[in-house]
């Protein structure tokens, strides 16, 4: 019989026991690793690991998988869209990459905290992790993009950024800033928000902007849910945009 794990979006993964069992693998170190995934991950691989090909890989059933040091160097520096996790600490990384090589069909088997410290050796880390709430973008940065915001973003999301459109026919949409926003998208980076804005907004012409727009109006976000200004812009790359992590409060 399947053990079955309630995550903390109420939905339901189902894990072999007898499977992670014969691996060695400690269930609490399964349990650790589905949480992460639930923060850090399900937004774009969904709960079910299916991913939203062909921009976010399905992760259920895939052979590459089977190599640690690429899932230690994805999680740590990013690949591809995927933006880097630098806030994540090696027991974390420990923790993600076996539940994700053990969830749904997979059974790759265990990975050791001794091997995710060597995969680690060698790699360049993207610094540490910065709140948003210490100044990460300019005061023009952000007017720039409330300048941009209404035409791409505000028939949907409406004008006070709150998920209500302005056509009262039009379905309710996920709010962009204020407490809704900062509830869904805490503990999550900059570098997250901004793949994910770029691979899937505006729903009808996704990627349509520059990258320079997209991160200017996250800039624009972040200044009405109430972050203060800094003295430096948001840069429009993964890299950078992954040691500012989204906080609910200061």
């Amino acid at each position: 019989m399947l053990k079955r794990v309630i995550g903390l979006l109420g939905i339901a993964w189902f894990v072999g026991p007898a499977a992670v069992a014969q691996q060695g693998i400690d269930p609490a170190l399964i349990e650790r690793g589905q949480l992460l995934y639930e923060i850090n991950c399900v937004l774009c691989h969904k709960e079910s690991g299916e991913g939203g090909v062909p921009m976010f890989p399905a992760l259920d059933g895939n052979e590459q998988l089977g190599d640690a040091l690429r899932i230690v160097a994805s999680i740590s520096q990013g690949s591809g869209v995927m933006p880097p996790f630098p806030d994540l600490t090696v027991e974390d990384i420990t923790a993600l990459a076996n539940y994700i090589r053990n969830a749904w069909t997979n059974d790759f088997g265990v990975v050791s905290t001794d091997e995710v410290v060597a995969s680690l050796e060698g790699l360049q880390l993207t610094g540490q992790a910065i709140s948003v709430w210490d100044g990460v973008f300019t005061e023009a940065q952000a007017e720039r993009g409330q300048a941009v915001y209404p035409g791409p973003c505000g028939l949907c999301h409406g004008r006070r950024l709150d998920g209500a459109p302005d056509d009262p026919d039009m379905l309710s949409t996920p709010s962009l800033a204020r407490a809704r926003f900062l509830r869904i998208w805490e503990g999550r980076s900059l570098a997250t928000l901004f793949e994910y804005t770029r691979a899937t907004m505006p729903e009808a012409n996704p990627e349509s902007l520059d990258d320079q727009e997209y991160v200017d109006i996250i800039a624009y976000m972040l200044s009405v849910s109430g972050m203060p200004a800094g003295d430096d812009e948001l840069e429009p790359d993964s890299q950078s945009l992954a040691r500012f992590i989204i906080r609910q409060q200061p």
